[in-house]
């Protein structure tokens, strides 16, 4: 299982038996924070604790010196020995402590049970299977490890069902499940105890956190913008803790820009001004324009990678996937890490969070001005017209109106109107349909306001699906990547404002945007297009070897009983990545996925 892993920590190898041999415990290191062998996992506590760990804690300075005041002495300057201290003083309630991403898992050998937690937002990985007929629990940080073990079993059909008919790679009415059906994952924000000598606790599960967002701050324009800027600045200033140099992703867009920009305020020394890019040439969404004014007001080192080849990495690529992957844009951020590493970063900062906080997505605009159309008549005339003005993409008619004055049953049709798409579609094995579609095959939440679907997406949709790439293309290349915009400070204080300070005259994130428009020039900071990190998919399917790839995915999955016999016919249609009906790219992904798993 460790050998499987040795791309996430190619800095050391450790393993530890307990003496009963009842628990095995073993861990592939990342060195960040005290690179000294004292640091090494699995790490032990009081001859009571064995940790293993993956993430970093970053508020560990602030909670080490609470723990000193109670009397707690540390042997290394590792945050892992922190998380140890405070689960021995607070129990499960020490997760409420962290500002960090982590998975962690700490054995008690006096009370022989196994406590495991990940992170409020599910940054890093926690997988798991519990063989019943010997209750032997093993979990992982990728789902290719329990392969040597011999327990990955059957694929999960349901999964691959709604991947395929709508490109979900994470079921939300399902959120432990994962496209294996013996393989099972740790949701974010919630921990577990599995025990053997316990008979009423061999295995449970329960939530530790949850966004509040009902909550509403009563604050002027200025206090909020205010205090955003304190919080993220914070927790752009905690990301840098580390003890090797720190780099950070740029795109060229707001987010990844507004990063580079506080970053460079605070004059820390392991920011390494290096920046990393990924750069498509004579495509119309490249973003190396942008990118290029951001590192150049800011004198960084720039290293860009031409993102080409992915016919010829695919395999490869997807291989430390484990699961299907959506669309191209994976592969573009799979090779700015490979960038990096080989320039010799090991930990980069990047902008991932920003939009699903902050309604950065143009399919976010009708969820808000439906808000503002029950909410106030003035203001939802005013942005509707702003947002036209700005040249935004969004559509609106009567069903808005209609889904403004009824969202429960909006979200019951829109639900109906899903499920009668796939089950319809000529695409697929009547077979197949009939074996794994069923009424809770597609959830759509209920939306009364732009919170709503904020939450959804932030807690329980795409934002998962966003993180599993970030740390799979990271941990890939032995990287580590940190996110400041998911700081559960800040990210619980953008819930509490208004949504006319996320949305306002006809720009998303507008919070974000006047919180950084003294840092960087206009023409990043009030930029009207949104691309969102897009490669040239479209081009990239439309060559002769994706096109043959392709083919040969669509006569493996009629093979396989998945697809039908006439979508040997159709014609290839490539699309962009964020294309709703990218069928072939599905295709593809889940085909590959399948022979090589």
């Amino acid at each position: 299982m460790i050998g499987s892993l040795m791309h996430r920590g190619p800095d050391g190898v450790h393993t530890w038996t307990n003496s009963g041999e009842t628990a095995h415990l073993g861990h592939s290191r990342l060195s960040v924070i005290d690179l000294s062998s004292a640091a090494a996992q699995p790490m032990h506590f009081r001859d009571r604790f064995t940790i293993v760990h993956n993430g970093e804690i970053y508020n560990y300075l602030e909670l080490k010196s609470i723990l000193q005041q109670k009397g707690y002495q540390f042997q290394t300057g590792s945050d892992t020995e922190v998380i140890l201290a405070a689960f021995e003083c607070w129990g499960s309630d020490c997760l409420k402590q962290f500002d960090g991403m982590f998975a962690f898992a700490i054995w008690d050998e006096r009370e022989k049970r196994l406590f495991a937690a990940r992170d409020r937002f599910g940054q890093k990985p926690f997988y798991y299977t519990l063989q019943e007929h010997d209750k032997a629990f093993a979990f992982a940080s990728e789902i290719k490890a329990f392969k040597g073990m011999g327990w990955l079993s059957d694929y999960n059909e349901r999964q691959l069902l709604l991947f395929l008919s709508n490109g979900f790679t994470n079921d939300p009415a399902e959120p432990i499940n994962t496209f294996y059906k013996s393989i099972f994952q740790l949701p974010p924000a919630h921990f577990l105890w599995f025990s053997t000598e316990h008979p009423n606790e061999t295995l449970q599960i329960k939530s530790w956190w949850d966004l509040d967002k009902e909550r509403h701050d009563n604050i002027k324009d200025e206090e909020a913008i205010e205090k955003f800027r304190e919080l993220f600045q914070q927790s752009v200033n905690r990301a840098f803790r580390s003890d090797i140099p720190v780099g950070t992703c740029l795109s060229g867009g707001l987010d990844s820009s507004s990063i580079v920009a506080i970053s460079n305020t605070l004059g820390d020394k392991r920011n390494s001004y290096k920046v990393f890019s990924a750069v498509f040439p004579s495509f119309e969404k490249d973003e190396s324009k942008y990118s290029g004014i951001v590192a150049k007001q800011f004198n960084l080192e720039q290293f860009s990678v031409n993102v080409m080849n992915l016919a010829d990495e695919f395999d490869s690529f997807l291989y430390h996937q484990d699961e299907p992957v959506a669309s191209a844009g994976v592969y573009a951020q799979y090779k700015v890490f490979e960038l990096a590493r080989n320039n010799g970063i090991r930990v980069l900062l990047d902008g991932q969070g920003a939009d699903e906080i902050l309604a950065g997505y143009s399919k976010y605009i009708h969820w808000f001005l439906q808000e503002m159309w029950m909410s106030n008549k003035r203001v939802f005339r005013k942005e509707k017209s702003a947002l036209k003005a700005n040249g935004q993409s969004f559509t609106w008619g009567w069903k808005n109106y209609v889904a403004a004055v009824l969202p429960a049953q909006t979200a019951v049709q829109l639900e109906k109107r899903a499920l009668r798409k796939i089950r319809s579609s000529d695409h697929f094995n009547p077979d197949f349909i009939r074996k794994n579609h069923d009424h809770d095959l597609i959830y759509k939440p209920f939306v009364a306001k732009l919170n709503d679907v904020l939450y959804f997406n932030a807690c329980q949709g795409g934002l998962q699906e966003l993180l599993r790439y970030a740390d799979r293309n990271s941990m890939a290349h032995g990287c580590e990547v940190r996110l400041p915009f998911l700081n559960h400070e800040l990210v619980e204080f953008t819930f509490s404002l208004p949504s006319t300070l996320k949305i306002r005259d006809g720009y998303s994130k507008w919070i974000l945007r006047k919180s950084m428009e003294k840092n960087l020039p206009a023409e990043i900071t009030w930029r009207k297009d949104k691309v969102g990190f897009e490669p040239p998919q479209e081009k990239w399917m439309g060559e002769k070897r994706m096109q043959e790839l392709i083919k040969e995915a669509r006569s493996f999955l009629v093979q396989e009983k998945i697809l039908n016999d006439s979508v040997l016919n159709k014609k290839i249609q490539p699309h962009g990545s964020h294309a709703a009906d990218s069928f072939d790219w599905r295709y593809l992904s889940a085909a590959k996925w399948l022979q090589n798993r």
